[in-house]
């Protein structure tokens, strides 16, 4: 069997000492050489040597020794060697050694007797011990707060030894006189470590005895006052009120650490209002005035751990909560408005978009690097804040709109879809947009947010006013037509021709995109190439935002631009009622429809216009020149329904989220409700009522209760050997995020005592034994309960096995029981998650491992089978309902979930009906790590058939 080790130290094996070396060093006079060769002897008998013939060298040599490192050594070295025999009796010249310590317990050297105090903790040998105790003893008052300290540590070691009670019989009570006579913060944390440990009686009444001078002791007595409090509470619940109002004195002291220990603390024992308001603040204090991140990471998962169980009080805290965007950190900034969005209630809307406005007018000043993807989060952040409470959109949406024309086009996208959903759920400001959209149109710069932006155009400009408005400003930023004259075509192909390879220059590779409905589709190559315009181009960049980005050969915008001017003449026709003013605008728009073929068919640039975008462009003017009155209906209306409706989906969408995580508690119909204005006070003080109505509330309501527990326990037996075995074994697996517990249940079947019984495991993957087995004696028909843990670092598919290993008196080879192997399951590592589709693309692009799983199943139904996926993977289906409604043989879907190591876990679902019912297609799995996309991918291939 290995022994315990209290000592680690580094070892290089590239230059090993020899022992006649260290010996010879030893045996001389100089302290130096005495040092390394000390050094040199302890770190070989960490490493398996066992140097006997050193022993005698070092009692005759090394203890008459005054140096003080030589003697920290010599004691080092005391504490490695073996002190017991092959049975456990401690070695004849131990004798020695005994003598040396009693004389450094009582040596003039405040050090000396410090660091033999100290080494003295680490010996369990009583017959080494039992001769040293008075001097021991002795020093718990001698003059030095360092030997005092450490005198109390080795009484409180050797009481926890098998038989220190004997040896020690009343070093309880010892402790308790010196630690009321103490000054010393260290010494005095050291004696009430040991009343809590091994007398908590005595330790409870010395707390109550000296409640009022908590404040004043040290960082270190305060955490094991707090240790103690929270151990006190947890048996004897009724007596919490006390001990709270000591909590809550300790929140004013002035270290960091004690104040959030009180604060998690308060939290854990109490549910009163008063006690949780004060944990909050202390939270909040700590969120401002910590500089570190991680603590303030840290603190913000406390708070929003305290938003999800006490909402109702974290709310007035919402403004102290928001100070933490004063930090830069991005990470610390996304949490902050996680929390606060959920806080957020009519009473305190109107400070929080006043502080997030503030926030965004701050990125302006461009100070720090990522100021424009702060501020895509605040957008996004007022968005949310918008669509709850739509009164206040008034108030932002006009400062907002000055963003369009960011550089940083994510931020800018936020702020035309967050106009576009305003103008349709708020009508009266409708007429206001409209009228900032027309204004700032000229400073977009970006195809997307373009985009956009005429849609909104040509969508709520109502009024003939607005109209004509709308189609001015376009056919201003388009500047004169046509796009390039003819000579300047000919200057573009003979400079083409003499240097074919300038104009084109890829900056990327082809690869399919993913659309918001699951599909796939080919990017177009305006996306993929950046052109080096010819010099006719270039000259004419600063005449207009839309003309300079269709002559860049984007033509999915120019179809939407020729798109927009359609809508707006169809509707200028139910507006007008001059149809010579209708013909005249019908006209100026059919002259840019043809020019904007005519330059998509020319050689001015270096591609030609798409099929899809010229079949868009060539439906527009058809349709200018024949007005059908079915077509006008679906181009004016049923488009608007269609968003209408997108709409009233998303808003249902996120509802159904609110209802999945509200916390439903169940109370049984005969279950007692305690009154508060009927409950008696007998003294207590209000907190204390607080706390002891909230815990009758929960009692009444169930909250206690952890209902499914027992439930979920049994679906995670796995059962290890058979029941014919002569050892019955079971674990419950217990995944809780980086740790696998094993809770092992083994019973001996037999009538004979099973000697050394081990249990051995081994591990597959990236799974790790956390400590080692040890030995057991298991007496007959009795069963025996080993816990076993293991660390996990990657969300990956892991394998345990192992046997059981023991002896019985009748027969002296060892008996061997294989145990069945347990699988871990990627499923308990992750979890539905919610993303956008802009993100979840983006993500799509971005990572390299990619797993392809073909469609292979008896389920002949695409919903049902999509439904059997969602359910095997535990994926959150990000594809709207409305998306998969219908049927038309054909289903592509997303789904997302998250690792508890925050890995992406992306899944794109195709399949398609053959004509013989069956489905076929594809499941494509991307992540970042190989591990997820591999174990997902085998998850599906072993549970997609169905039918089970």
């Amino acid at each position: 069997m290995e022994k315990s080790c209290s000592l680690l130290i580094h070892f290089d094996k590239g230059t090993p000492a020899l022992a006649n070396e260290i010996k010879v060093a030893l045996e001389g006079n100089d302290d130096t050489a005495k040092i390394d060769a000390m050094k040199k002897a302890v770190m070989l008998l960490l490493n398996g040597e066992t140097l006997p013939q050193l022993f005698i060298t070092i009692v005759r040599y090394v203890l008459p020794s005054e140096d003080h490192t030589v003697q920290k050594l010599l004691l080092l070295y005391l504490e490695i060697i073996a002190k017991t025999d092959s049975k456990g009796k401690v070695l004849p010249e131990m004798i020695l050694i005994c003598q040396n310590l009693r004389n450094n317990l009582q040596h003039p050297n405040e050090y000396i007797r410090g660091v033999t105090l100290r080494f003295l903790c680490r010996i369990c040998e009583t017959e080494i011990i039992e001769p040293l105790i008075p001097s021991i003893l002795a020093n718990l008052e001698h003059r030095n707060p360092f030997v005092r300290r450490n005198a109390i540590l080795a009484v409180n070691a050797i009481y926890k030894l098998p038989h220190g009670d004997h040896l020690l019989v009343d070093a309880p009570e010892m402790i308790e006189k010196v630690l009321s006579t103490e000054a010393d913060q260290s010494a005095k944390r050291n004696a009430f470590l040991m009343l809590y440990t091994c007398a908590q009686d005595l330790a409870v009444h010395y707390l109550l005895t000296h409640v009022d001078k908590v404040f004043e002791w040290g960082e270190p007595l305060q955490m094991i006052v707090l240790d103690l409090i929270r151990k006190v509470c947890r048996s004897n619940t009724r007596e919490k009120g006390k001990y709270i109002k000591i909590i809550i004195s300790l929140l004013n002291v002035p270290s960091a650490t004690v104040i959030f220990e009180c604060a998690g603390t308060l939290v854990s024992l109490s549910s009163a209002p008063t006690a949780i308001r004060a944990a909050a603040s202390t939270y909040c204090q700590l969120l401002v005035s910590q500089s570190d991140n991680n603590v303030k990471l840290i603190v913000l998962d406390r708070l929003d751990e305290l938003k999800a169980s006490h909402n109702e009080i974290m709310v007035n805290m919402i403004m102290d909560v928001l100070r933490a965007l004063s930090s830069p950190n991005h990470d610390i900034r996304r949490k902050t408005l996680d929390i606060a969005l959920d806080l957020i209630t009519p009473q305190n809307i109107n400070e929080v978009v006043l502080t997030l406005k503030k926030e965004v007018v701050k990125t302006q000043s461009g100070e720090f690097e990522k100021d424009g993807e702060y501020r895509q989060m605040l957008i996004q952040a007022i968005h949310s804040c918008a669509v709850k409470f739509p009164e206040v959109a008034g108030t932002v949406v006009h400062m907002l709109m000055d963003f369009l024309g960011d550089s940083n086009v994510a931020s800018a996208m936020d702020v035309v879809v967050f106009v576009r959903e305003i103008i349709e759920t708020n009508p009266k400001l409708r007429v206001a947009i409209v009228t900032r959209l027309l204004d700032i149109f000229y400073q977009i710069r970006s195809a997307r947010v373009c985009s956009c932006a005429l849609w909104i155009i040509s969508e709520y400009c109502l009024s003939r006013s607005e109209v004509e408005s709308g189609i001015t400003t376009i056919k201003q930023c388009l500047g004169d037509l046509p796009f390039y004259l003819a000579s300047e075509e000919g200057e573009c192909n003979e400079s083409s021709r003499r240097s074919p390879q300038v104009n084109s220059i890829t900056i990327s590779s082809k690869r399919p995109a993913i659309l918001s409905d699951g599909t796939y589709a080919t990017q177009s190559a305006a996306s993929e190439t950046a052109f080096s315009l010819p010099t006719a181009v270039q000259t004419t960049l600063n005449s207009g935002n839309l003309r300079s980005l269709l002559l860049t050969g984007d033509f999915f915008l120019g179809a939407v631009v020729v798109c927009a001017l359609t809508r707006l003449v169809l509707r200028l026709m139910d507006v007008q009622t001059s149809r010579v003013e209708v013909h005249k605008a019908s006209t100026q728009v059919l002259l840019i429809v043809v020019s904007m073929l005519q330059l998509g068919q020319s050689s001015f640039l270096p591609h030609p216009i798409d099929n899809d975008s010229y079949d868009r462009i060539v439906l527009c003017l058809r349709l200018l020149c024949n007005p059908d009155e079915h077509v006008r209906k679906i181009w004016l209306r049923s488009c608007h329904e269609s968003f209408v409706q997108m709409l009233v989906e998303k808003q249902w969408r996120e509802a159904e989220e609110i209802k999945a995580k509200a916390h439903v508690l169940h109370a049984q119909p005969d279950d007692l409700i305690d009154f508060y204005h009927l409950k008696s006070r007998k003294g207590m003080s209000q907190l204390e009522l607080e706390d002891a109505v909230q815990d009758d509330l929960k009692r009444a309501t169930g909250e206690f209760i952890k209902e499914g527990d027992s439930e979920n326990k049994l679906n995670h037996i796995v059962q290890l050997t058979g029941f014919s075995d002569p050892v019955y074994a079971e674990a419950y697996v217990n995944v809780h995020h980086y740790d696998i517990i094993l809770d092992v249940t083994i019973i001996n079947r037999t009538k004979e005592t099973l000697q050394n019984l081990c249990l051995e495991l081994s591990t597959m993957g990236d799974l790790k034994l956390v400590e080692r087995p040890q030995n057991y004696t298991l007496a007959p028909e009795s069963s025996k309960q080993i816990k076993a843990n293991i660390k996990v670092s990657s969300t990956e598919t892991g394998i345990i096995f192992g046997n059981i290993v023991y002896e019985t008196s009748k027969v002296f080879d060892r008996n061997v029981v294989v145990l069945n192997d347990i699988h871990i399951d990627i499923m308990d590592y992750i979890a539905p998650a919610v993303c956008g589709d802009a993100a979840y693309r983006s993500m799509w692009a971005e990572f390299e491992w990619e797993n392809k799983v073909a469609v292979n199943t008896i389920i002949q139904d695409e919903k049902e089978f999509l439904d059997h996926i969602i359910k095997s993977t535990n994926m959150k289906c990000l594809t709207p309902p409305s998306a998969l409604e219908g049927y038309c043989g054909f289903l592509a879907a997303n789904l997302y979930a998250k690792s508890v190591f925050g890995e992406d876990a992306l899944v794109n679902v195709s399949v398609e009906k053959q004509a013989d019912g069956k489905l076929s297609g594809y499941i494509r799995i991307r992540s970042k790590t190989q591990g997820i996309a591999l174990s997902l991918g085998d998850k599906i291939t072993l549970k997609q058939k169905g039918g089970a």
